[in-house]
């Protein structure tokens, strides 16, 4: 977590699930933003065969559900998301820059018991792949 940013932070959480972070400040600086859902747009077979699951809304919703079905692990720790093959962070195709802000909604985050309160987990209002509360995500 302590990379420039655009590195993966990937680690292990109780044991069972990885999670991915990417890192966002400078070198030395440990701040990431947890990837906790994606919305699933290809690869849908692979996919579900990685999560055992055809239920789309569940292939990626949560961050342990989301390394499970892109089959990232400890291998990808530490790989720059700008620059790396298998994988990466792009722009989504076909979006305006001002349409994908104009829908970024704000709540306190989820599984934290210090500064839990803080609004510091940024998600995609209306869609139905977000994680967390069932009242964001309808």
């Amino acid at each position: 977590m302590f990379l420039d940013a655009f590195h993966a932070y990937v680690y292990k959480i109780y044991g069972t699930a990885f999670c991915v972070n990417v890192t966002s400040e400078g070198a030395g600086e440990g701040a990431a933003v947890l990837l906790r859902a994606l919305e699933p747009l290809e690869g849908l077979a692979l996919m579900e065969a990685r999560r055992g699951t055809t239920r789309i809304r569940d292939l990626a919703r949560g961050p342990g559900r989301l390394c499970q079905a892109l089959a990232i692990n400890a291998s990808f720790d530490g790989i720059h998301l700008l620059e790396h093959e298998l994988l990466w962070l792009a722009r989504p195709a076909g979006r305006r820059e001002a349409a994908q802000t104009a829908a970024i909604g704000r709540s306190a985050r989820i599984g934290l018991t210090k500064a839990a309160d803080r609004r510091l987990r940024f998600y995609e209002r209306g869609n139905p792949f977000v994680s967390g509360p069932r009242g964001l995500s309808p």
